[in-house]
């Protein structure tokens, strides 16, 4: 049945946050299990509608995850502090504190996983989400599928205990890579230049690993997409996440970012990270 269809069948005529489903079409509670169950990774869905956090409450419980609740910014923050949840599923637009507070909060002190949801689908406002750290971002109206898959390649990246401001568990990948003057330990996702921590998000590490794991092999943009953030470009502005995330790990790695030596650009294709030395790789820069 057609969207329109299903909001006109409903007593109340605003269109679903929802592909597919209407306001108010799942009975689903947002209360939360009472007792912590610790084999199951636990999950923070921010939103100030509350036929948003029923569906979402009930979608993501079914799909095995504990859910955790909050109406506004500030109930969001005194949540994650409490319960240190595995990632957080974040509304743009709230009372209180809006998305983009809670997530440069929640940045200044730890990678959590953030996903965005936003009616606000202009290039420009994702841009800003990603800029503030976030690990992705999905538009009203959505497919509480699409989120579902999002989420669950996210976590097989980051693996469980995110919320801490250091990861908990070594991830795969053995030995340390020498990169210029930086030094990254792939075993503890760390990154230092001259003894010095640069501090990365999983996604930036998750980045850097990739492009420099064969050095000077140019990676397309929606190679990257699709490794990185599990799904295959569907729009331009798809692509322009990569773009956004490379731009931030330059800033971090770069002695000049508008000129960089480390990730170069290889135009209508991808990046790629130089060999040291390459005077071919420096040319397409």
């Amino acid at each position: 049945m057609p969207l329109e269809e299903l909001s006109n069948a409903s007593e109340h005529s605003d269109l679903s946050p929802f592909q597919g489903l209407a306001r108010g079409s799942s009975p689903a509670s947002t209360a939360t299990p009472a007792a912590a169950d610790t084999t199951r990774a636990t999950l923070l869905v921010v939103d100030d509608e509350p036929a948003v956090r029923r569906v979402l409450v009930m979608r993501l419980q079914m799909a095995g995850y504990r859910v955790l609740c909050a109406e506004d910014g500030e109930e969001a923050l005194a949540l994650f502090h409490r319960e240190q949840p595995d990632l957080v599923v974040l509304d743009v637009m709230m009372p209180k504190l809006d998305g983009f507070a809670v997530c440069r909060r929640l940045r200044a002190e730890s990678c959590v996983p953030i996903i965005f949801l936003s009616a606000l689908d202009a290039i420009a406002e994702r841009v800003a989400g990603l800029d503030l750290g976030a690990d992705d971002y999905l538009p009203k109206p959505f497919s509480p599928k699409e989120l579902e898959a999002r989420i669950a390649t996210i976590l097989r990246r980051v693996g469980r205990g995110s919320a801490q401001a250091e990861p908990l568990e070594p991830a795969s990948g053995t030995g340390v890579l020498r990169v210029g003057d930086l030094v990254v330990d792939t075993n503890r996702r760390q990154v230092n230049r001259d003894g010095q921590r640069i501090a990365l998000t999983y996604t930036e590490f998750s980045l850097l690993e990739l492009l420099f794991r064969e050095p000077g092999r140019v990676v397309p943009r929606a190679e990257i997409l699709e490794q990185l953030w599990g799904y295959p470009p569907r729009r331009a502005a798809d692509l322009r996440v990569v773009d956004v995330y490379v731009a931030r790990l330059r800033g971090k790695l770069e002695p000049d970012p508008r000129n960089p030596e480390l990730i170069l650009t290889v135009r209508g294709t991808g990046y790629a990270s130089q060999r040291i030395g390459d005077p071919a790789l420096a040319a397409a820069g």
